[in-house]
């Protein structure tokens, strides 16, 4: 029996109707000889009432039903009996009695319930994935995500852009996180790699006069995971000519309002605030600052030079800065609780944490004692501190401040419950450095990419340079990532030797995109936001692995199908690839 509508579809508009569905046993109840059925599929969960005095024999085959079976029925929809009725479900107030049965598969015992009120280790969800995406919250994840896709598709294409699809398949161009090699056959000795992004691409598709370029594409990064990344994930990919910085960050801002409001159904009408990187980093400690609470952050060197506390005097003395972050409703922590966050701050890399509660009429802390009034009233002055208030500071290097009080912050925001899971705050952040020392590899290198453009072409200096990008933040979340690209050779080339990247390296890594500048390349300039991070955002996931249909473990794994695995001698032969055996940690456990 062929279906002719959707088991969550069905309301007492339809009542006194015949209908057919087909989907998964998801419960039966047997009341006194009459069985109940909820029949789900995609759409929701119907009842469907086995009756004797309607059928006999379908009711005699209903008794074999169980969980997972999937069955077509056959029956007319009627009322629910008074005070039988679900209002939290459309069809919540009708049922189907069935007078047709047809069993079309039968099911195993399930590993885990499919209800989502039962916590399920995290492996073993992945391992039967096929399973956990028929449990409700997981389902409604992923159909969400698929519609925040169709709005932005539609949203660009409205806009003039055309969808145009780049290689998988293509060069090791090795500079960040590391590629994913593939060897190639029929060139043996060589290798293809797995596209950590399409910006090579989408710049020659500017030189090639696409005008506005997007893709919905799939990239690859094999670097270290956590909550927020997977070694495959989804960009939005757009790139226009002939822009500025505010033409790309209008249609990203009505994109994301589009969406927002097709998928979430929420009007967002302000403009997202924009901050430059100097002021994000002195407020907030981060360049993905979290704005649905306060908890700012203040330099105050200044103020403690000379004071009597022997900790910040000799901090001062050594060239290091006084940051101190206000905490409001910080009088909800215990006296316990504040003293945790000392060795918080202590994991995070400061050598303490020194901290004042603001009371009614006064100041309480070991501190407080050692500092003059006039430092305490600049203090006030500087962060406007009030009752109920904490303060926290750090004495330290201006990178070890800014990531220990903005580590705090965060975990302050989540113990307070400041972070409100349906308030959704943008913002954009400007004026990014060009360049930063990389520890590791003892050169300066690219905060976002080296093709991004120079905001003063004639300043490359790798400690002052500023360039033309912009961030875009959502609740503490980089979400997207772009720039103004450098769309002259002579430019770039500048840039690969402020990079101290050989002429040689360069000119085989980026020879082709470096020829293609010559060839009349417009000013052009783009962004990239990352699909599953929005959709872990808009659906409140915590981790990517919710709103991804097949992730894989942070370690690499996909629990389903086993990979990555081992292959055939004859496959490495065919590659001209011999393997060396190594000593392998050992894989997940559930």
């Amino acid at each position: 029996m062929k279906r002719n509508r959707y088991c969550g579809e069905l309301g007492i508009e339809d009542i006194g109707e015949e209908f057919i569905l087909n989907g998964w046993v998801s419960s039966t109840r047997d009341h006194g000889g009459v069985i109940f059925v909820d029949l789900e599929d995609i759409t929701g969960i119907c009842q469907v009432v086995f009756d004797p005095a309607v059928n006999r024999e379908v009711h005699r085959k209903a008794h074999r039903l169980k969980e997972g079976w999937v069955v077509a029925v056959k029956g007319r929809l009627r009322r629910r009996p008074e005070g039988t009725e679900n209002p939290k479900i459309k069809t919540g107030y009708v049922e189907l009695v069935a007078d047709v049965l047809e069993i079309l598969n039968t099911s195993k015992p399930f590993p885990f319930p499919l209800d989502d009120t039962k916590d399920v280790n995290e492996f073993l969800r992945l391992k039967y994935r096929y399973l956990d995406m028929r449990r409700p919250s997981v389902r409604e994840k992923l159909l969400r995500r698929a519609k925040i896709a169709k709005v932005v598709r539609d949203f660009l294409v409205s806009q003039g852009f055309y969808e145009v699809e780049t290689p998988f398949l293509t060069k090791s161009t090795p500079e960040g996180a590391r590629d994913f090699l593939v060897p190639s056959r029929l060139n043996p000795g060589t290798f293809y790699a797995l596209p950590q992004s399409p910006q090579l691409f989408k710049q020659i598709l500017m030189v090639a006069g696409i005008e506005r370029y997007f893709q919905i594409v799939r990239c690859f990064r094999d670097e270290d995971l956590r909550a927020d990344r997977q070694p495959e994930f989804t960009q939005i990919d757009l790139e226009m000519s002939f822009v500025e910085e505010r033409d790309v960050m209008d249609v990203v801002e009505e994109m994301l309002k589009e969406v927002v409001r097709r998928v979430v159904g929420v009007e967002l009408t302000e403009p997202f605030p924009v901050f430059t990187y100097e002021e994000v980093m002195e407020r907030f400690g981060t360049d993905k600052p979290d704005l649905r609470f306060g908890m700012e952050m203040s330099t105050v060197t200044d103020i403690f030079k000379e004071t009597g506390f022997k900790v910040f005097r000799d901090a001062v003395e050594k060239g290091k800065v006084i940051k101190v972050m206000r905490v409001e409703y910080g009088d909800r922590l215990s006296r316990r609780e504040i003293d945790e966050l000392i060795p918080k701050s202590q994991e995070l890399g400061a050598k303490g944490l020194a901290w004042i509660k603001v009371e009614k009429d006064s100041l309480k802390s070991p501190i407080v004692k050692f500092m003059s009034d006039q430092e305490l009233s600049k203090l006030k002055e500087r962060t406007g501190y009030e009752p109920g208030d904490l303060l926290l500071f750090v004495a330290d290097d201006q990178d070890v401040a800014n990531t220990v009080l903005s580590g705090i912050r965060d975990l302050l925001g989540e113990k307070l419950g400041l972070k409100d899971p349906n308030k959704l705050s943008f913002l954009w952040v400007v004026d990014f450095p060009l360049f930063e020392w990389s520890e590791e590899e003892k050169r300066f290198v690219s905060v976002h990419h080296p093709f991004t453009m120079p905001k003063d072409p004639d300043n490359l200096s790798p400690e002052t340079a500023k360039s033309r990008a912009y961030d875009i933040v959502l609740n503490g979340y980089e979400i997207g990532g772009g720039s103004i690209r450098i769309h002259r050779r002579d430019l770039q080339e500048k840039v690969f030797e402020v990079l101290d990247i050989p002429r040689d390296e360069y000119e085989a890594k980026f020879g082709f995109l470096l020829e293609a500048l010559e060839f009349g390349a417009p000013p052009h300039g783009g962004i990239a936001l990352g699909l599953d991070r929005i959709a872990m955002i808009l659906t409140q996931g915590s981790s990517l692995r919710d709103v991804i249909p097949f992730p894989k473990t942070q370690k690499g794994v996909c629990p389903l199908t086993g990979a990555p695995s081992k292959v055939e001698e004859r496959q490495l032969r065919e590659l001209h690839i011999k393997v060396k055996e190594a000593a392998h940690g050992k894989a997940d456990k559930p």
